[in-house]
């Protein structure tokens, strides 16, 4: 036989590109359109409605950036066109190939019911099946005009990402908007080429499967009329049956495809863009539950849902009725899909809280997963806390984006710091956009890992982004390929049931230890820092804030604890934690309002905490310490004169000035407080830490050299940060002043300043304080780079083989040699208050208010030491989505602490972030608890969330070792209960006769503790 494919594939594509496609609809006729363009923001339905509308024209220009115009259709369904299935097709001027991210439309009847939307690869409204003929059809469709932020695929900047310098030209044309006949045999027809084809150049050129269908196809096109496609239709797919109806191997792969539609909270849009796009998504996918029976369709995001329950009461009640039939699975349990390295460890746990909270209140389900696809890596305390929450499996699906090593796993254990171990699923077709494409199929079973061990995958199925979701295209795609021969099998069915037989099929799966690290997007630890340090000062406002509300409670008569106000707040923070707002990838707008709404916590959690220590009465001047660790420091009061203090933990104490251990001194540019020795440079470096209590000296090189690289990554520039950036660089050396500030028998302080690079300046405020050996760097940096990191170096003369940095509810060591790929590879990484490094009997901690990202590096000198160097990533200067991301002013602080062990760090890093409070109060009421034992760490005190008054505290330990110790408690003890996240008890918790909980954790283990007042 002569070889014939290329013809045939050629044949075949064409037929089905220019003659089946284009005869889906088989007739038309043009809506009457008129239109409305709405001032500033979007309105309600009932203000539209109401709105002087004008006639428009097809072909005209519409659509001014972030714009919405509201479009009046009319038309009738012609008589001769009963009996058929009849429907609207509403072309907005759709550009490029992307889904989402453009313009978009929300299609409404007449008395304000959203229909369905109307997105670039899902352009019809249902109106008739079948029609009766003579219909009056009206609509009133909100239209979205959201600029294509990424047109020019990452090569240039845009000033369309914020509303106040994207301009009024219009960007969009409208195309059409018709009512049309929708011929079913063809469209029928059309998938049925789609999916054969796509198979057959799947398949190889050697496999007799291929060429099957290659000859099938070319001898059912023989039967394809030119000129009567419709009546030719049900012919050629007769002739097609017999290769469409061969079944799968018996061993072939399964895919479990569960439809989703990912929808970023906010990114190349603002938040307020998102509350619609969920609203168009969703009625998508509520109408096409109703078309398939067999649809599934997971969302995640409890925000979402509260969005449209708020704003889109009707929709609403269409997810709670698809919810009950079992066609629309709520998972992931999290407020939002949030970043999955940088919230605090506190903020994870009330992800799971409050988003499990939601489902659990609005639907009666507890969902059993996290459904993570999109953050940009995953910290390693995650298998604890979702379990904690209640949660029996994780999926992810970035880590195929790896830029270096391929990720050996798409099944298995992945086990936490504390040992826990979760079900995980990383799925191999590589999207969480899939439409079951051949191609698509193939790469999921070529890609796999388990082969001989697993055989099924899952699949998250539909266009994201406000794509849409899923479609009716695809769902027939998966009934096609539910049992083909030559492709896996699809089965359209709930994540759970995906995982309960993914379990029993492969219970001895591998494990993976530690985190689950992204090779890419390291920038996202330090991109737009000022939404970073907004989301790291309101966590420990919101500890504050419900440590001192909690002491009230207690102690004040007549006091109410803030829930309603607390929960708003804690989901303001939760929301702004999504995995591209905190990691600095969303355009200018949403950057904008994220500082405005942290400025806005930060007020009305100081005003929660004031109000909380106003009620404990006014008379004496008190230092409240909201650290879980006893302080001994130097704070200020009202005037700002120093005054050296001991505060015990999560309690007060009088302003009483205590004792140092030994005065501070300033000679020249040398500070001395008796446990470090620091000499500042004339070129404003650190050129000397000597520790004084273990005698030597910390420093092999000037410390605190700050160092300006070129960042100019391959793609993707507020996300990536490549390896290359450490080539070309500036030390910043020249230093116009560097002056003495304070001269205090308690504080020391030395001021250094430097201009550097276009018009950027940098103010750094150097301090040592009596008692404490932490040295404190103060910095202000006027900035305006381009393209440009900044870091902060200390190079320490350690010989470290590992560094250990703060994670959520603990710490992760990472090797300092690049001995493999995988360590190579960790060229960025992130952690939260402090990074450590160390050798037997000493190490060295570099501690910051605000700052993740950070890299750390050994070499060995000429004189056989070695040199251990943390470097801090302080400030970037990306200009794509943001042409003036992190433009301007920055202040924060890090700290160098020589001679700290792991415990040193940990409390200081709590110091750092939490500063002591001066009020007034007149009573001096016992710490709410205290914990006694070397490495346990209370990390949040509150009231129940149930209103019951019982005081919940979850503590853990923060060593990395076994902890012994006991809670103690400032008010009568009835009882103990060790509970869930959500404060469901789990068992009674011993108390002792003397009234204290004992403790006995294992290493980084999570403990949530319900206290019964007596």
């Amino acid at each position: 036989m002569h070889d014939e494919s290329r013809r045939i594939e050629e044949r075949v594509q064409r037929l089905h590109d220019q003659r089946i496609k284009t005869a889906i609809y088989a007739a038309t006729v043009p809506f009457e359109v008129e239109a409305w363009q709405a001032p500033g923001e979007p309105v309600p339905f009932e203000e539209a409605a109401a709105a002087s509308y004008a006639p428009f024209a097809m072909g005209t220009p519409w659509g001014p950036p972030w714009g919405t115009t509201w479009f009046r259709m009319r038309g009738q369904v012609p008589e001769a066109w009963a009996g058929r299935r009849v429907e609207a097709v509403i072309d907005l001027g759709f550009v490029g190939d992307w889904p989402g991210n453009q313009a978009e439309a929300l299609v409404h009847l007449t008395d304000g019911t959203p229909l369905k939307a109307v997105n670039p690869l899902n352009q019809y409204v249902a109106i008739a099946d079948p029609a009766t003929g003579g219909e009056t059809i009206e609509f009133l469709v909100e239209a979205a005009s959201n600029p294509d932020i990424l047109a020019d695929n990452f090569s240039k900047t845009t000033p369309l990402g914020d509303i106040r310098t994207a301009g009024d030209k219009p960007l969009y044309t409208f195309r059409s908007a018709d009512i049309a006949i929708l011929d079913e045999e063809v469209w029928h027809l059309d998938l049925d080429v789609q999916v054969l084809r796509e198979l057959m150049l799947e398949l190889g050129e050697h496999d007799p499967r291929r060429h099957e269908i290659a000859h099938a196809l070319d001898r059912a096109m023989d039967l394809l009329d030119l000129d009567d496609v419709s009546g030719s239709a049900p012919a050629v797919r007769e002739a097609l049956k017999p290769v469409l109806s061969k079944p799968a191997h018996a061993s072939a792969h399964t895919v479990s495809g569960v439809g989703h539609a990912h929808i970023d909270s906010a990114w190349l849009w603002p938040i307020r863009e998102t509350k619609r796009k969920t609203s168009r998504t969703f009625s998508n996918v509520t109408s096409l539950a109703d078309e398939y029976d067999d649809f599934i369709f997971a969302c995640s995001q409890a925000q979402q849902y509260e969005w449209v329950r708020d704003n889109y009461p009707k929709v609403w009640a269409r997810i709670q009725e698809s919810v009950k039939k079992g066609q629309w699975a709520p998972v992931g349990g999290m407020w939002v899909e949030a970043d999955g390295n940088l919230p605090g460890g506190e903020a994870v746990a009330r992800q799971f809280i409050h988003g499990k909270r939601f489902f659990i209140e609005h639907f009666g389900i507890e969902t059993k997963g996290v459904w993570l696809p999109d953050s940009f890596g995953y910290n390693a305390a995650y298998p604890q806390l979702a379990k904690l929450a209640g949660n029996e499996w994780f999926l992810t699906q970035k880590i195929s984006w790896n830029q270096t090593n391929r990720f050996p796993h798409h099944t298995f254990w992945w086990e936490g710091i504390d040992g826990t171990r979760i079900f995980t699923h990383f799925p191999p077709v590589d999207t969480y956009n899939a439409r079951f494409s051949g191609e698509e199929m193939s790469r999921a079973v070529r890609n796999y890992q388990e082969k001989g061990g697993a055989s099924r995958s899952l699949a998250p199925f539909g266009w994201g982004d406000g794509g849409g979701g899923p479609t009716r295209e695809i769902m027939e795609r998966a009934r096609r390929l539910a049992d083909l021969e030559g492709s896996a099998k699809v089965v359209v069915e709930h994540p759970d049931e995906f995982f309960a037989k993914a379990r029993e099929e492969y219970p001895d799966a591998p494990v993976w230890v530690g985190e689950l690290y992204l090779e890419l997007h390291r920038a996202t630890y330090t991109s737009q820092a000022r939404t970073k340090q907004g989301n790291r000062r309101s966590e420990h406002l919101l500890r504050e804030a419900e440590l001192w509300a909690t002491t009230a409670a207690l102690h004040a008569p007549g006091y109410a604890y803030p829930h309603e106000k607390l929960d708003r707040l804690w989901k303001t923070v939760l929301l702004h934690q999504f995995h591209d707002i905190l990691p600095g990838s969303s355009i200018a707008w949403v950057h904008r309002e994220a500082e405005a709404e942290y400025a806005r916590v930060a007020r009305e959690l100081q005003a929660l905490t004031a109000e909380a220590v106003a009620a404990l009465g006014s008379g004496t001047t008190r230092v409240f310490n909201t650290s879980p660790y006893d302080r001994a420091e130097v704070v200020r009061t009202a005037e700002g004169a120093p005054v050296y203090v001991e505060v015990p933990a999560s309690g007060s104490a009088p302003l009483a000035e205590a004792e140092p251990p030994q005065p501070v001194t300033v000679s020249g540019r040398v500070m001395d407080n008796g446990l470090v020795r620091v000499e500042v440079a004339e070129d404003g470096t650190l050129s000397s830490v000597r520790d004084l209590r273990a005698n030597r000296e910390v420093l092999a090189d000037p410390g605190n050299l700050l160092r300006l690289h070129t960042d100019l990554p391959n793609y993707w520039d507020a996300w990536d940060i490549d390896k290359h950036y450490k080539n070309r660089y500036t030390d910043l050396l020249d230093a116009s002043s560097v002056s003495v500030v304070e001269q205090d028998p308690l504080i020391g302080a030395i001021r250094v300043e430097r201009d550097f690079g276009k018009d950027s300046k940098i103010t750094q405020t150097i301090t040592v304080r009596a008692g404490n050996p932490r040295i404190d760097i103060e910095t202000d940096i006027d900035w305006h780079e381009t393209e440009k990191i900044l870091k902060a170096a200390f190079p320490v003369d350690i010989r470290a083989p590992h560094s250990s940095a703060e994670i959520q509810f603990g710490h992760i060591q990472r090797p300092t040699h690049t001995n493999t790929s995988w360590e190579a590879a960790r060229f960025e990484v992130s952690g939260h208050r402090w990074v450590h490094i160390g050798e037997p009997g000493y190490g060295v901690a570099v501690i910051n208010d605000s700052t993740y990202g950070h890299d750390v590096s050994r070499t060995v000198r000429e004189d056989g030491g070695t040199t251990t160097t943390v470097r801090l990533s302080l400030v970037r200067a990306p200009r794509i989505p943001d042409p003036e991301a992190d433009q301007g002013r920055h202040r924060f602080t890090y700290a160098l602490l020589p001679g700290a062990t792991i415990e040193d760090a940990v409390a200081e890093g709590y110091a750092l972030n939490l500063p002591l409070r001066v009020a007034d109060a007149a009573g001096a009421p016992a710490p709410v608890v205290s914990a006694e034992g070397e490495g346990v760490t209370v990390e949040a005190v509150k009231l129940a969330d149930d209103a019951s008054g019982d005081v919940v505290v979850r503590l853990y330990e923060s060593r990395g070792g076994r902890a012994r110790g006991v809670l103690r408690t400032g008010f009568p003890l009835a009882g103990a209960q060790i509970t869930d996240l959500l404060e469901r008890p789990l068992e009674e918790a011993s108390v002792d006769d003397d009234g204290a909980v004992p403790l006995e954790l294992r290493p980084f283990q999570i403990l949530t503790l319900r206290l019964r007042r007596s």
